[in-house]
């Protein structure tokens, strides 16, 4: 049996008034007219209200319409003459073959009889009945069982939207008014003739509004107007549709305005003539602009005209191959709004109208489809027969979406591509956005995969998006764009082209990122792919300016977390987003949106505010993330300890990170170890903003426990290379990890073999790498060997005295500690080392730095405890020692002995008489004259003095006043013990002091 698919059964009862005709008072052209022959005079009830009701409308001037552009990734709307929201206004141009002028006055189009009977139930057993031939392809009345026979009634004019033109002369009229006489007499025979005709009725008719003698004319001479149309028409071959003479009978038509009866019939005579499916696109060109204007009374009798049409081709179409019929999914998507019109008399034409587009569709999809795959064209003549059986008649053409369902399962990718944009079109009428709502996303839910154009869809719906107030429209719109976006197929395709617009994104845009609806595995990927978009941009080695990519990326993600509809999905990417911001931060570092490559004509109209900088979007999308996550109290972390300037510094970037780093260990653990495994890929890829970034988190969490579980390649063999890193900031990263990893008992034998690199890096000028080795050191050194121990103590002694407070105040603790870790056996090796050190730190006890002064006792105690030596109490005086030169005389006396021949005590303290710091010089100077006073002279006198003495004259021109009286001072001590040995240099000496001293 064969399979019906019912469709919607027209009731058979005739409307009221027999409401086709248009009441007017012009004479009726029976006598010339072949297609008015039997019909019945109407009451033209339903044409008067039309006529009432253009009379009451206000006229304006049509305005342009918005276009789109898509050139460069960029979407342009040109602003419209006027407000989509107000009726009166009319975005419409002229239309036809050629731009015409026609005149202000409205139209009236006839309606359409209800004496339609009968229903269209196809049966695929009868289309298939069909032969195959080349010569009788053509479906006939049989094919598609009980098809309606066309009324002999008027379908409607061509519509062109009216426009204004100045008078014509009074001479000029009467001049077109005889020529038009003239042809009614005569043949019409050369192509010339007859466009001279048409061009100068059309020229006429353009002056009716203000011409009675036109209108006089016109209306006396209908008849014969209308008998030569037709014939004209008539006389045109078969398939000359786009010939000159045709063209203009549209044109001329329209013009006529009042005496659509006679284009009514002049359709109905094309279509019975010449009944092929390329008639129906000429038809539809010129009916097209106004089955979408805004005013009621147009698009209702545009409407009715474009459902007779229908009607009289699904009757006597032709099916005969070629087929030519290119605006098919325009045509479907424009009924279909139609169909949902907030006004009644037009979504009840435009449901006739779809009743015979449908019966037409259904046939010419059978005569073209592919034989090869019959199969494919029965699994859509069933579900089209599924989906009708669901809906009862009324349900399916008052429903835009539910016509969309059934019309998507025949048409081809090309088709759907038209239906789309026509219905994205639709969008900016506010009475067909409901219909377009309703209509787009179905399609998008059905046939979505068989969409070409994602690309220029986005475009139409972010120039419609602030056209639409509806919410409801606007949740369909938005709807629409998640379909699209959580399909993988075209997720890149419209995160492209949403990332082509200006940031910061307009209030529209960012509604569209905040309110995507989509499934959580969908979310995932939506949220991934737009992060691997940034994330391409840090893989890329730096460039003179940043990809605009970027910028807008953040921005992106930024507005995405704001909306909270992605919530999870950024609980699940965490760590990748995080990381990824913070590299983004650090490329942003000190830009401007003129470092910025940004595409050319993206802010045509708007140019970026100084305060919007690439850095603003990081950081913002940053803060988002933490709070979108629950991180709040990593958030009053970073608040409260200035983490978030921190992070836009130049200087202090990675501080920030580490701030931000130890925040998460500390509140989030477990979110801390996520990062942590991811940063084990992550730090080989990018350039060295990207691989910093990283670094500085990863050597923070390598404090959390679960760092000991990292394999060695992966932690201490990744920080040995960071120590030979060229860029010195990554030999900071290196340490302060290894530091971290010492915490770890098991790792430190790995640890141990990197002594010979550390060690090298005490040499370093950069301080920070110079205190995180000793640091390291110091929890190391009870495990050197000897020879590695002694090596560094030399290292260590270089630093005594380092302009760097803390790299002298620490390399003394390490030295301190590495005396300590002497093994009792190896204590005569390093003897001769500690006994160096005395001298030094005994003047740096009276160093002006306090925690240097304090340190170097403490350390002088160690040696002291190694050389088994107990130093004299007045050793940790805090006093200077200028202050109380008799204590400093029993430290003097007690290393006199104690360093007797084994130390050149004498010529050490010399050394220091000429330090940089002046209680450095004065402590030595003063230690050198006291000292020569404990000292054995015997030694003085073998050796001489007078080295001594030359060191301490070229003190006595030092600038400071107190300097030079101790080394007077000094001086005089040194000649006095001198003399002892020669009586008769006692004066020379004297004289010699007095001559050096300054007066």
């Amino acid at each position: 049996m064969p399979l019906p698919l019912p469709l919607p059964r027209r009731g058979r009862g005739a409307r009221p008034g027999g409401s086709r005709v248009a009441s007017t008072s012009l004479p009726r052209a029976t006598a010339h007219s072949p297609r008015r022959a039997g019909r019945g005079a109407p009451s033209s009830s339903h044409a008067q209200r039309l006529t009432r009701r253009r009379h009451s409308s206000e006229q304006v001037p049509p305005a342009p319409e918005p276009q789109a552009d898509f050139r460069s990734g960029k979407w342009l709307q040109d602003r419209s003459g006027g407000d989509a929201r107000d009726p009166r206004q009319a975005p419409r141009t002229g239309m036809g073959s050629r731009h015409r002028i026609c005149s202000r006055e409205e139209v009236v189009v006839p309606y359409a009889s209800d004496s339609d009977s009968g229903s269209v139930d196809l049966q695929l057993s009868n289309l298939e009945d069909v032969k195959k031939g080349p010569s009788s392809l053509e479906l006939t009345d049989s094919d598609v069982s009980d098809i309606p026979e066309l009324p002999q009634e008027s379908l409607a004019d061509s519509f062109r939207h009216p426009t204004h033109q100045g008078p014509l002369g009074k001479p000029i009229v009467e001049r077109l008014i005889q020529s038009v006489r003239e042809f009614f007499d005569g043949e019409l025979k050369s192509e010339l003739e007859k466009l001279t005709f048409l061009r100068s009725l059309s020229s006429l008719s353009q002056t009716l509004p203000y011409d009675e003698t036109t209108g006089s004319f016109i209306h006396s001479h209908i008849a014969d107007i209308v008998h030569i149309l037709n014939r004209l028409v008539e006389e045109e071959p078969l398939h000359s549709l786009f010939s000159p003479v045709r063209q203009e009978v549209f044109v001329t038509i329209t013009d006529l305005r009042q005496t659509f009866q006679a284009f009514s019939e002049m359709l109905q005579s094309l279509v019975v003539k010449d009944p092929h499916l390329e008639n129906l696109d000429t038809i539809f060109k010129h009916m097209d602009p106004w089955l979408q204007s805004i005013k009621d009374h147009e698009r209702e009798r545009a409407t009715a005209s474009m459902a007779q049409v229908l009607k009289c081709l699904s009757i006597h179409l032709s099916l005969k191959l070629p087929l030519q019929f290119q605006r098919l999914g325009h045509l479907v998507a424009l009924m279909a709004l139609l169909c949902g019109d907030p006004l009644k008399e037009v979504a009840k034409e435009a449901a006739e109208g779809m009743h015979y587009l449908l019966h037409i569709t259904l046939r010419l999809k059978y005569i073209t489809h592919d034989k090869k795959n019959h199969q494919s064209l029965k699994r859509a003549m069933k579900k089209c027969r599924e989906l009708l059986e669901l809906y009862s008649i009324k349900q399916f053409y008052s429903c835009p979406f539910k016509i969309a369902q059934v019309f998507e399962v025949f048409l081809n990718s090309d088709e759907l591509c038209q239906f789309v944009m026509t219905t994205l079109d639709g969008l900016k009428n506010p009475y067909t956005q409901q219909s377009a709502g309703e209509l787009l996303i179905t399609l998008v839910e059905n046939a979505e995969s068989r969409f070409e154009k994602v690309p220029e869809i986005m475009g139409v719906i972010c120039a419609r998006l602030s056209i639409i107030s509806q919410p409801r429209v606007r949740q369909q719109i938005i709807n629409t764009v998640s379909l699209f976006i959580s399909r993988p197929k075209y997720t890149d395709t419209v995160i492209n082209h949403l990332l082509c617009h200006p940031v910061p994104y307009d209030r529209h845009l960012a509604e569209l990122w905040r309110t995507l609806e989509v499934e959580l595995p969908s979310t995932t990927w939506i949220l991934w792919r737009l992060l691997r978009k940034l994330q391409k941009c840090h893989n890329v080695p730096t460039q003179e300016k940043m990809a605009y990519v970027a910028v807008a990326a953040t921005d992106a993600l930024y507005e995405v977390f704001m909306g909270n509809r992605l919530r999870a999905a950024a609980f699940r990417l965490f760590p990748q987003l995080l990381m990824t911001l913070l590299i983004q931060i650090h490329h942003s570092i000190g830009l401007s949106m003129s470092d910025v490559a940004i595409p050319s004509g993206l802010y045509t109209e708007q140019e970026t505010s100084s305060e919007v900088t690439p850095l603003c979007f990081a950081i913002q999308a940053t803060k988002t993330l933490l709070l979108r996550t629950l991180c709040w109290q990593e958030f009053n972390i970073m608040e409260k300890n200035k983490g978030w300037t921190l992070l836009e510094g130049k200087d202090c970037h990675l501080q920030g990170v580490s701030l931000l780093a130890n925040a998460l260990l500390e509140r989030s653990h477990l979110l801390a170890h996520k990062v942590m495994y991811l940063l084990v890929p992550f730090l080989n890829r990018g350039n060295d903003k990207h691989q910093l970034t990283s670094a500085g988190f990863f050597v923070e969490l390598l404090q959390s426990p679960v760092a000991r579980r990292l394999p060695s390649i992966y932690s201490v063999a990744r920080l040995r290379d960071w120590l030979h890193h060229e860029n010195n900031l990554f030999k900071i990263l290196g340490l302060k990890g290894l530091n971290y990893l010492l915490g770890h008992q098991e790792m430190r034998e790995d640890i141990k073999s990197l002594l010979p690199s550390i060690l090298d890096l005490l040499r370093e000028t950069d301080e920070k790498i110079v205190l995180l080795a000793v640091q390291i050191l110091l929890q190391l050194v009870g495990t050197m060997e000897f020879t590695t121990l002694t090596a560094m103590m030399r290292t260590l002694f270089s630093l005594f005295g380092d302009v760097r407070p803390d790299v002298h105040r620490f390399s003394m603790t390490l030295f301190g500690a590495s005396i300590k870790s002497v093994k009792y056996t190896d204590k005569k090796g390093v003897e001769n080392q500690v006994l160096d050190s005395l001298v030094p730190l005994l003047l740096y006890s009276q160093d002006e730095n306090d925690a240097v002064a304090e340190e170097s006792r403490r350390v002088l105690t160690i040696c002291a405890q190694f050389l088994k030596w107990k130093l004299p109490q007045e050793v940790y005086c805090k006093d200077p020692w200028y202050i109380s030169p008799s204590e400093v005389g029993t430290v003097c006396k007690f290393f006199g002995k104690k360093c007797k021949g084994k130390v050149n005590i004498l010529a050490q303290t010399l050394m220091f008489s000429k330090n940089a710091k002046l209680p450095i010089r004065r402590t030595a100077v003063l230690f050198v004259g006291l000292l020569s006073k404990y000292m054995d002279h015997s030694e003085l006198r073998t050796k001489g003095t007078g080295w001594i003495e030359d060191d301490l004259r070229d003190l006595l021109r030092d600038p400071e006043p107190s300097l030079r009286i101790i080394t007077s001072q000094a001086l005089f001590r040194v000649q006095k013990v001198g003399a002892e040995s020669d009586p008769t240099q006692t004066v020379f000496g004297l004289r010699k002091l007095m001559g050096c001293l300054p007066t």
